[in-house]
């Protein structure tokens, strides 16, 4: 178990489009995020080709105490379009690629893209946990599923995350988010802040919700780093 502060980084925007930082900035950005308090980096070996995961290396490591980079797989993006890939072998692969660019030998956090609809769901979080097994993968976690899914996952291995959309105007995930309050596992809502809302108030919104609840919002911007940091409370949730 690792206990982390309750604002984690989205670190999608700190490579490739739209902002199309330089290397020395999304760097930046990130070392600063740590100066202000964040312990949670969310990637993917998705998001710019495993670039995004290169940089959070070349930025962070060898990782403080207490700092955790999670990562995923079981998506690709082809011209600007996202695909499910939840094939077991590829899972494996992209695993690997995730140890190496991320410079470890354990992926503290592998959460599952996405549900690949074409393959059983047992197959995919079986390959996770084989990982696991490996001790290559510390924990395992979902993204965008329904509580049906989840528990047929818990009967797999140990999940310490689930990554849905949810915010003060998207709550669809309200039913999940109490599972997983029920559960104890983490609730990662991936598009924290609606776009018409206040950033620091959307923050604080999620944090006093639920004692799970572990935003990630994105920014390429310092000031708006900061800005995200100045609803952080005191509290800490387990991942």
């Amino acid at each position: 178990m690792l206990n982390v502060n309750r604002i984690g980084l989205g670190a999608m925007r700190l490579t490739g489009a739209p902002a199309w930082l330089s290397r020395d900035e999304g760097v930046a950005v990130a070392r600063r995020a740590v100066e202000l308090g964040v312990q949670f980096f969310d990637t993917a070996d998705s998001y710019d080709l495993g670039r995004n995961e290169e940089l959070l290396a070349d930025a962070l490591h060898p990782y403080g105490d207490g700092v955790m980079v999670a990562t995923k797989c079981g998506r690709i993006c082809v011209g600007g379009e996202w695909f499910d890939l939840g094939r077991p072998e590829y899972l494996r692969q992209q695993a690997e690629l995730s140890l190496r660019r991320l410079r470890v030998d354990c992926l503290e956090l592998l959460q599952l893209h996405r549900i690949d609809p074409t393959v059983p769901l047992a197959e995919q979080v079986g390959a996770l946990r084989r990982l696991q097994d490996e001790g290559k993968v510390r924990r395992v976690g979902l993204s965008e599923v329904t509580v049906g899914q989840l528990r047929e996952a818990e009967a797999i291995t140990e999940i310490a995350s689930v990554q849905n959309r949810y915010n003060m105007e998207d709550r669809a995930s309200e039913e999940v988010l109490d599972y997983c309050e029920s559960r104890g596992i983490a609730f990662i809502p991936w598009r924290p802040v609606a776009p018409s809302a206040d950033k620091a108030a959307a923050l604080a919104w999620l944090l006093r919700r639920s004692p799970v609840m572990l935003p990630i919002p994105g920014t390429s911007s310092m000031r708006h780093l900061e800005e995200n940091m100045s609803a952080l409370d005191a509290h800490r949730t387990v991942v």
